[in-house]
């Protein structure tokens, strides 16, 4: 059932926890770049199912309130971008927004691809997981955890 998450499924949902010796962002190419005003971008939303799952795992691996879910792009995939999930603190340039008492962490380098992506929590015959609806992708591939944009 949904709400006995064991490591196997979050090892398959990319859910991880950032070590605290990790460098501020998973992207060194960020600290190069020129500054970009991300200010008017759409936040990143989670549906009700999504917080719901979000919730449970954070309460089941024990963390704090400094731990919100950071959800990222790493180059990578089938489609060129993938997403990436972890929970990890929030880091100088992130855009931080709560909803319903989760913090969702969005870095500087991802927010221009995923603007105004929802993240839904799906259940099916073929299993559970994450869902990335993102309008700013161009082609997605059949395993809907990569994109291009």
């Amino acid at each position: 059932m949904a709400a006995e998450m064991n490591q196997d499924v979050m090892d398959r949902l990319n859910i991880e926890h950032s070590a605290a010796e990790r460098s501020s962002t998973d992207n060194p190419s960020v600290d190069a770049r020129a500054a970009i005003d991300n200010s008017n971008l759409p936040d990143v939303k989670l549906t009700p199912k999504a917080l719901e799952m979000v919730r449970k795992m954070h309460a089941k691996e024990g963390l704090d309130a400094s731990h919100g879910i950071r959800i990222s792009v790493v180059g990578g995939g089938c489609s060129g971008f993938q997403y990436q999930l972890k929970f990890d603190t929030k880091k100088v340039g992130d855009r931080v927004i709560e909803l319903d008492g989760i913090s969702v962490c969005v870095d500087d380098f991802s927010l221009p691809y995923i603007a105004g992506t929802t993240l839904d929590y799906v259940e099916g015959l073929h299993g559970a997981g994450f869902r990335f609806d993102n309008p700013r992708a161009s082609s997605t591939c059949g395993c809907g955890s990569s994109f291009s944009a």
